[in-house]
């Protein structure tokens, strides 16, 4: 098991995620492509941040390479004072479990699994012995305490995300990824989750990264990350949405 370093900036800040001169270049048929290029910011514990900007700008790479999904070119990734890609793949794939949750915008559910069952996979890949009670609360947590049994082809849209959400949250992650998660609900749907996310982010005291489109939801979280063709364009505190 990876120790948890005490991570500061000069003046004791600590920091949870770190991104250090972050590139990414990857070769297509007219030679190097640029995706990322020297991103560089840094977050708190329980900060949320947005990482916003146009289809095609580098956000989704951003995230993959912040949660060890992808390696990058150049530059660091530090979580918990550790550089994850000085890890191993297999050890990288068990501090993502130990430390990092996840939610998508096409919910990412095991089909073949019910609700309950799809809560309680990780708690079971991390050993832990009471994976039913925990996934069975965090579901009547997120509202779906009566669908428990439910397989995600008779769950509505705003449904899945739920038990995705329970599933993120249920490992009690300090860091959660989160890539367009209401991308695939209608506008009424979407607040729903986004401010049950929110709410749940607020109540582990979770370190939020959420790309997004939706300037709205961009608004809810205390930073924007702006990307610019693969560039860090701007790092501001966002306008909390009311």
């Amino acid at each position: 098991m990876v120790e948890p370093i005490e991570n500061t900036d000069d003046s004791g800040t600590s920091w949870v995620l770190e991104a250090k001169h972050l590139g990414k270049v990857v070769q297509d048929v007219s030679g190097p492509l640029s995706i990322l290029a020297d991103v560089d910011f840094a977050l708190r514990k329980a900060e949320t941040v947005a990482i916003v900007g146009a289809s095609g700008s580098g956000k989704s790479t951003l995230l993959s390479l912040l949660a060890g999904l992808d390696t990058p070119t150049q530059g660091e990734v530090w979580v918990n004072g550790n550089n994850i890609f000085a890890l191993g793949e297999d050890e990288r794939a068990a501090f993502r479990a130990q430390h990092m949750g996840f939610v998508f915008q096409n919910f990412q559910l095991l089909t073949h699994l019910s609700a309950l069952e799809n809560v309680m996979l990780p708690l079971e890949l991390a050993g832990a012995s009471d994976a039913r009670q925990r996934a069975q609360k965090m579901l009547e947590r997120v509202g779906l305490g009566q669908r428990l049994s439910h397989k995600p082809r008779v769950l509505s849209g705003g449904e899945q995300q739920r038990v995705a959400l329970a599933r993120a949250f249920v490992v009690n992650p300090q860091i959660l990824l989160a890539d367009e998660p209401t991308g695939s609900l209608d506008f009424a749907t979407g607040r729903i989750v986004m401010d049950l996310m929110m709410s749940l982010n607020q109540e582990f005291g979770t370190t939020l990264v959420m790309v997004t489109h939706d300037e709205a939801l961009a608004q809810q979280c205390e930073r924007q990350l702006t990307v610019t063709a693969g560039r860090l364009s701007s790092d501001s505190a966002a306008i909390m949405a009311t």
